[in-house]
């Protein structure tokens, strides 16, 4: 069994609740954390912030090689999300037909499996997004 498995829930707040943070000094939120705001360097007040679980697709493609371990979710969309908060994450896009996914469409966060190291093994879950309108 891989020892690193709990770490992605215990210490990854990101791969489960969007767990990110916002510079009270310039507005901008950060998804994932940043340990110092790229604007605002020293002067910047970064706190803690849960990211919205809405967006809109800004950018899209659609996989039909996968790597290693996605070989079997072939084809799927891998999409830039701008969220409700303006923050972008690279996400997959599941659950949604191919004529929904484009720039534009409204998003939501879901939670789904992510991988499994082997078929006995425990199973790592975290967000991936779907279409929602």
């Amino acid at each position: 069994m891989n020892g690193a498995l709990p770490l992605i829930w215990r210490k990854f707040g990101e791969r489960y609740d969007l767990d990110g943070n916002f510079c009270e000094t310039c507005g901008t939120a950060f998804f994932p954390a940043r340990p110092v705001c790229p604007s605002c360097r020293r002067r910047g007040k970064l706190v803690p912030k849960k990211m919205p679980k809405t967006g809109k697709i800004v950018s899209f493609t659609e996989v039909f090689t996968g790597p290693a371990g996605f070989e079997h979710e072939t084809p799927y969309f891998i999409a830039i999300v701008e969220l409700d908060n303006k923050a972008r994450l690279l996400t997959q896009i599941v659950d949604s037909e191919k004529e929904r996914v484009k720039i534009g469409a409204k998003v939501g966060k879901v939670f789904r499996k992510i991988s499994d190291i082997d078929p006995e093994g425990p199973i790592a879950y975290g967000y991936k997004f779907k279409v929602v309108c």
